[in-house]
């Protein structure tokens, strides 16, 4: 098989994985997590569904896989050792139209077999294997199996780096994206489980985000990379995105996504069996100063408003004072005029 093909077959594999209807066949379970000691013979089931309308023979095949990158991808490899050859089910199945058909697997665990963790996958393909068609090849869907071989099982492994996305240490609103690396250095997956605490510039807690939230596995001596976001309202884009726009647009923005001041990030991970601790710090800044400077700017506008108002206002208070002393030395002025002329007439 060339490499051109292997890539051909993990694309459609992985994208197979995600819809499982690379052939308009559905299997359930997509992932069979088992254990078992050395030596022994362990069973399992899955169920094959036929979702067209013509009844169809499917053939099974193996393939073990491992990490690819630190995405989580898994990269399928030819089963020539380890848990692709330890399984067996029944080469081939016909299913009737629109049926289903639950297929009994076997996984016999060598008496020497290595604890910890062992990958690979059951494929089925309407070209039984080694036909030489390679269109059909690439034509495939399967479910992953995660065995445990029990024993001692080495568990060892921690954040290698946690930070903010692309080093950024400034922004003027929510979002604030995450990364974290985690590395496995055991014999077998780890799920690390945890949060990631955001406290504000006093110590109070303004946010927990889950420091996994895709609930990932890592495998054996690999690193994977998780992505978490402290969201806003208007969710996970970030702002250099969502507020294109005016100045009031991004004022409008960082009202609704608002965060302020220095903020301290802790994450806390646990893993493994005995729940080991990993933990790291990260710090940043949120000032939004579009809608600072529109809330300063309006307090000026406001303040020249209320003393013109409370100007204008005095003058008026001191013009109806002056009125009223006006009229009151007029009506002196009357009552002195009046008595002046009754004098005279007497």
């Amino acid at each position: 098989m060339t490499k051109k093909i292997i890539a051909l077959l993990v694309l459609v594999l992985c994208l197979g994985f995600v819809s499982n209807k690379a052939l308009a066949l559905t299997i359930s379970p997509v992932r069979v997590e088992i254990s078992g000691n050395p030596g022994q013979i362990v069973n399992g089931q899955m169920t094959l569904i036929n979702e067209q309308k013509v009844a169809e023979t499917y053939y099974s095949s193996y393939l073990n896989f491992e990490s690819q990158g630190e995405s989580g991808t898994p990269n399928f490899v030819p089963a020539k050792d380890d848990l692709g050859i330890w399984m067996s089910t029944l080469s081939s199945v016909t299913v009737p139209p629109a049926a289903q058909k639950i297929v009994d697997f076997s996984i016999t665990i060598p008496a020497n077999a290595e604890p910890g963790g062992h990958f690979a996958a059951i494929f089925w393909g309407v070209t039984p294997p080694n036909s030489g068609d390679q269109v059909g090849v690439g034509a495939k869907t399967g479910m992953l199996v995660l065995l445990t071989v029990n024993g001692n099982i080495s568990e060892n492994g921690g954040i290698t780096e946690f930070g903010v996305n692309n080093h950024q240490n400034f922004f003027t609103a929510l979002p604030v994206s995450f990364y974290t690396r985690f590395t496995n250095n055991g014999s077998d997956r780890i799920k690390p489980a945890g949060d990631i605490v955001l406290k504000d510039m006093i110590g109070l807690t303004a946010a927990k985000v889950d420091g996994n939230p895709v609930q990932g596995n890592i495998l054996p001596k690999s690193t994977r990379r998780f992505d978490s976001v402290w969201k806003g309202e208007d969710g996970a884009t970030p702002p250099d995105q969502k507020s294109q726009g005016n100045f009031f647009d991004k004022v409008s923005y960082e009202w609704r996504n608002f965060a302020f001041g220095y903020y301290s990030a802790n994450i806390s991970l646990a893993y493994g069996s005995k729940n080991e601790i990993s933990t790291a710090h990260t710090s940043f800044w949120v000032f939004p100063w579009h809608l600072t400077l529109f809330v300063i700017i309006s307090l000026i506008l406001l303040f020249i408003i209320f003393r013109f108002v409370a100007k204008k206002y005095n003058h008026w208070v001191i013009m109806q004072a002056e009125n009223m002393l006006k009229m009151e030395e007029h009506k002196k002025e009357q009552e002195k005029n009046v008595k002046e002329e009754t004098l005279n007439k007497n």
